[in-house]
This record gives structure tokens, C-alpha cells and sequence, in this order.
């Protein structure tokens, strides 16, 4: 799915209005501004080009030379090293790392998405207030904390952004997703993507015994089946590999046209976030969108279940734009989806997450 987002805004904007008249808001579409470019219009992959965007490394790798790998090797990235993506040619990025500049592979690098996806609402509450809790209560340590850091300036669009990093193979299907939700007037709000090892053994240290010490969180995570590493598995798991994500979905009731080099993008101002059937984070039974454990391996297992009749309307429609992308749910925790295929590429590339991705290096992209 390639199609502009510009030609989604008409029915977006149809929804928007309807939705908005009981509370007397009106939502007026921008002029376009016909010198800069809509990328997916002009056949581009993501809102906005790759080039210039902020990659970081998920593995050790070599930068080579020319995009062949016999060439010569001019530096070499440890894992979660960042860089600015110049140009991409096949499976080849050609980066610069302050200065030197080479190719690398990206089938073994994360890109940052708000950097290509621009009008996803990014709220990454676990780098200022992490909201996990469990069968509504608290988790010692954890619940209110920052548990990581990952939000910096970002050159690109010009202000102050979350960090969102994903496997670069998984980013189209996100993007797909995301136009699937603007087409009926809604955004996806996407609360996590990367999580650090480390910070994900400490959530799991102090969850593992208040699981151990209390019989009532100990009932709310295994009833129906399920077990702790349904809602909290040890790393590395798929966020710690990049490719997974967890999202809310929210209204969309204000945007604007912004810029970025040569390009326009649409920014979302303003969006009311749907009433999902827990609040972001809950970890027990009561987020589960299916009846009982289904392989999180598997691409078609959740295909033969039933969603559950407590979910809400926008756990529903979140389901419907993600796994109509090629994302695949996990049964027990609605926000929470992967992407299997480029989990099968970091499983066998051992990307484990044993590093912290805390700047952005994006570029306005230019011609």
C-alpha cells in the first residue's frame, strides 16, 4: 500500500468534522502547498523520504567502502551506534557516522520512526512515567519511574521527539497501518517500540516478585491459561529486537500541513485517544483480546480465534489497521503487536538490545 496521505485527508477530514459537531469543533483543511513535495504521492515509501532519517546499528557491523561486502572497511558500528542515512540502494544504506561516511547492510539496523512517519502521535511514557501496573495496582520500583531515556531534539522536524526506533523491515508496516487509520480520521499513538534490555530486566525483576509475593497479581496473570511471559517475557524479547510495537489508537480532531527540507507532511495537533478496555500497560487477563494463549510465533494461529466481547470499539479498529498491515497481535495484551518476519531476522543476527539509543541524528531531507 502506497497511496499519499493527502489522498486519504478528504475522507479523513469528512470523519474529523462529523465526529467533532457535537462538541462544536471545526477542523479546516490547509492550503496545500504545492512547492514541496508529498513523498507517497510521488511513489515514495513512507511519509517522508529515508534519506536523511536517523538510523542506529543492531548488531556489530562493518561499514564498507562501496555497498558490496569484499570492499574495504572504513569503520566498524558497535550495537546501537546512531548515524544519518545519506542514500539507500538495494539492501544498502550509505551513512554517515560524524563524518566518515560508508554502507552499510540495513536488513541489520533500526530506523527511527518519526523520521519517516511523521503523524504518528509518539508517547513514550515509559522514558518519564512508566504506567505498568498490574491487575490495576502498582509495581514497586517501576510503576511512575523513568526507566530509560530516549527523546531528544530531532534536526528533521524541527522540535522535541520521542525515539522510536524499529528494525528497518518493519517500518512498512507500520507505515501501511497508519494510513489505513487516516483514512477514517484516526491515528495510531504508538506508547513504545524499542525497549532497551536493560530496562526491561529491571521491569521484569521487580514484576517477577510482586507475581511471587501477591496471590491476587499471581491469579490476574495466569487465569485462562496464561502465565508471566505472556504479559512480560525474559529478554530478549521482541522489543529489545526491535520489532515489535505497542499502540493505542486516538481521533483525530486537529492537523496541519508541516515541512521538512524539500517535503510536506502531515503533523497530528490534536487527537482523543480512544477508550481501549484497560488503560496502556495492564498487565493481566483483563487486556487480553483473545479467550486463551494463541503461539506468538505462528503468522495465521490468532486467525482462528475470536476477539473477545470485552473489547471496546477502538481495541477493535487498532486490531483491524494492524493486522490488515501484516502486524501480528498478541493475545494477551491489546497494544501489542510484532512483526514476525524481521523477528526471524534479528533472532538469527543475535540482536538482544544490550544497548540504549538516546540521540537522533535525522536531516531535513533535501533534493
Amino acid at each position: 500500500m502506497r497511496k499519499s496521505l493527502l489522498f486519504f485527508l478528504p475522507l479523513a477530514l469528512g470523519f474529523i468534522l462529523f465526529s467533532c459537531r457535537e462538541n462544536r469543533e471545526i477542523t479546516e483543511k490547509p492550503e496545500r502547498i504545492s512547492v514541496f513535495i508529498d513523498y507517497a504521492a510521488e511513489g515514495g515509501a513512507f511519509e517522508l523520504p529515508v534519506r536523511g532519517a536517523s538510523g542506529y546499528a543492531g548488531i556489530v557491523l562493518p561499514v564498507y567502502a562501496n555497498p558490496v561486502i569484499n570492499a574495504n572497511i572504513v569503520a566498524l558500528l558497535n550495537p546501537g551506534q546512531g548515524f544519518t542515512i545519506l542514500e539507500e540502494e538495494d539492501t544498502w544504506w550509505n551513512i554517515d557516522i560524524q563524518g566518515t561516511k560508508g554502507w552499510v547492510m540495513h536488513k541489520y539496523c533500526f530506523i527511527n520512526l518519526p523520521d519517516i512517519i511523521p503523524s504518528i502521535v509518539y508517547n513514550n511514557t515509559n522514558t518519564y512515567s512508566s504506567m505498568f501496573r498490574s491487575s490495576g495496582e502498582i509495581i514497586p520500583n517501576i510503576t511512575g519511574r523513568a526507566l530509560y531515556s530516549a527523546r531528544d531534539f530531532n534536526p528533521r522536524l524541527g522540535r522535541e521527539e520521542f525515539i522510536a526506533p524499529v528494525l528497518y523491515s518493519m517500518a512498512d508496516k507500520i507505515f501501511t497501518a497508519q494510513q489505513l487509520a487516516l483514512a477514517e480520521g484516526n491515528t495510531l499513538i504508538i506508547f513504545e517500540a524499542f525497549r532497551p534490555a536493560e530496562a526491561h530486566n529491571l521491569l521484569h525483576e521487580y514484576f517477577s516478585i510482586m507475581v511471587e509475593e501477591n496471590p491476587r497479581i499471581r491469579a490476574g496473570i495466569t487465569a485462562d491459561n496464561f502465565n508471566i511471559r505472556w504479559f512480560l517475557a525474559e529478554a530478549p524479547y521482541n522489543h529489545q529486537r526491535g520489532t515489535a510495537i505497542d499502540a493505542s489508537l486516538g481521533r483525530i480532531t486537529g492537523w496541519e500541513f508541516r515541512t521538512s527540507g524539500s517535503y510536506m507532511y502531515i503533523h497530528v495537533n490534536g487527537y482523543l485517544e480512544y477508550p481501549m478496555q484497560t488503560p496502556m500497560h495492564e498487565l493481566s487477563v483483563d487486556s487480553a483480546i483473545m479467550s486463551s494463549r494463541v503461539n506468538s510465533r505462528s503468522t495465521t494461529s490468532w486467525l482462528e480465534f475470536e476477539i473477545l466481547e470485552r473489547a471496546t470499539p477502538g481495541t477493535i479498529l487498532l486490531f483491524r489497521y494492524c493486522t490488515e498491515a501484516g502486524l501480528i497481535p498478541l493475545s494477551s495484551e491489546w497494544w501489542h503487536y510484532n512483526d514476525l518476519i524481521s523477528t526471524d531476522i534479528a533472532i538469527e543476527a543475535d540482536i538482544n538490545g544490550e544497548f540504549h539509543i538516546r540521540r537522533s541524528y535525522g536531516r531535513p531531507p533535501v533534493l
